[in-house]
């Protein structure tokens, strides 16, 4: 598979506080893949040097051959690198289907278009019958499709979802787990911070692991599941068994 990202010894400080140091990874083109780890641990911040929301301190950030570190993130949107935010924060007084057209007006200059791009788009996320609703009626279910279809109508190449599944009941995330495996089937490479270990373990093919700004491990989410490190940084015992179980 082609590599699409790469980052390379990516490294950023506030003040005394080390939040990423020394990061390398590299993301195949066409997958899906995990960044887990603590509340604490660097992984939004590692998402906003990737997506030039942040510049780092050292360190180089490559998207399909090219050298965008620290460059603006509405052109790294433009070239095909679009990331969601774990806080979502819709425009309220809109209807969804404007919403969703916001990011379709990256590349549609035409209000008729954008307008016509979004209902696409919220037939790909579940939100079809909702397009008419203000965002402010919408339930956290529904402002999380509605964050994940914003991004999807700028015609990513490469989605960073950060916590798409925070704050869902089991059932939400459980009709959650084939919209984001659809986006990759229709040709979108995800990279997604997660806390909900055991759609991890259904979505991702490989998995990284963040602990105090540093990677600790890497692999497949079963081989994840059972590193000492991982267990004892992040996963605890128990959750570590139950995962075992369910991949078992």
């Amino acid at each position: 598979m082609t590599e699409l990202l790469r980052l390379e010894g990516l490294s950023r400080a506030f003040g005394g506080l080390r939040a990423v140091q020394d990061v390398s990874l590299s993301v195949p083109g066409g997958t899906l893949t995990a960044l887990i780890g603590p509340n604490g641990a660097g992984k939004t911040t590692l998402f906003a040097l990737m997506s030039g929301f942040l510049t780092p301190d050292a360190g180089r950030v490559v998207f399909d051959g090219v050298d965008v570190t620290g460059r603006a993130p509405h052109l790294n949107a433009r070239a095909g690198m679009t990331r969601t935010f774990q806080i979502v924060q819709p425009f309220a007084a809109q209807t969804v289907r404007e919403n969703i057209a916001v990011g379709a007006h990256l590349h549609e200059p035409r209000r008729a278009a954008a307008l016509a791009a979004a209902d696409t788009v919220a037939a790909r996320v579940g939100l079809a019958s909702q397009l008419d609703k203000p965002a402010a009626d919408l339930t956290v279910a529904g402002r999380k499709r509605l964050e994940l279809a914003r991004a999807l109508a700028t015609r990513p190449r490469l989605l960073l979802l950060d916590e798409v599944l925070a704050g869902l009941n089991p059932q939400e995330v459980a009709e959650m787990i084939p919209v984001v495996r659809g986006i990759v089937a229709g040709g979108v490479t995800v990279l997604m911070i997660e806390h909900v270990m055991q759609a991890v373990m259904n979505l991702a093919s490989h998995v990284w692991v963040l602990a105090q700004g540093q990677l600790i491990a890497e692999g497949a989410p079963a081989a994840i599941a059972s590193n000492p490190a991982v267990i004892e940084a992040y996963l605890g015992h128990g959750a570590a068994a139950r995962l075992r179980g369910a991949a078992a």
